[in-house]
């Protein structure tokens, strides 16, 4: 049983460590999601005006417009696919096996008390005065063994 507790509290500390990895992953992604809004929200202001006024001096207003929008639509996608190429896996990999070596070491302890317990069940139904007859003895001994030391702690 100390076998389970201990892995039960390695499980524990490990899924504790993977979370605090992910959390960490995920605010700093959260923050280039937040420059990538940023970044698009200043080139729409910035870009757009600037863009927009140099393209129409070659070309029409309304292609100069969807040149300037599709320049914003490349930069934002840039930024949303560098925030999703983050991971934890790499700094987690080693609490993940961790776990996991817990996880089957409960599991095989587990299976061994059960076999155990089935192996004691059928040689009950085998041979019931056999296997309890060391625990029957045991139990007989020890209260001969009181019942002796009480008589001779009494004083006549």
């Amino acid at each position: 049983m100390n076998r389970i507790s201990r892995n039960i509290s390695i499980i524990l500390r490990a899924e504790r460590l993977i979370a605090q990895r992910q959390l960490s992953v995920a605010a700093k992604r959260t923050g280039f999601y937040a420059a990538a809004g940023l970044a698009v929200g200043l080139a729409v202001i910035m870009l757009n005006v600037a863009g927009f006024f140099w393209l129409s001096e070659t070309m029409s207003k309304s292609l100069a417009a969807i040149i300037v929008a599709g320049v914003n639509l490349v930069l934002a996608v840039i930024l949303a696919l560098v925030a999703n190429s983050m991971t934890a896996e790499s700094d987690t990999s080693a609490a993940v096996e961790l776990r996991d070596m817990a996880l089957h070491d409960i599991e095989d302890e587990v299976r061994d008390n059960f076999a155990e317990a089935r192996n004691t069940i059928v040689g009950l139904k085998r041979d019931p005065i056999g296997m309890l007859s060391p625990d029957i003895i045991s139990t007989v001994l020890g209260v001969l063994l009181r019942y002796a030391r009480r008589g001779k702690n009494k004083p006549d």
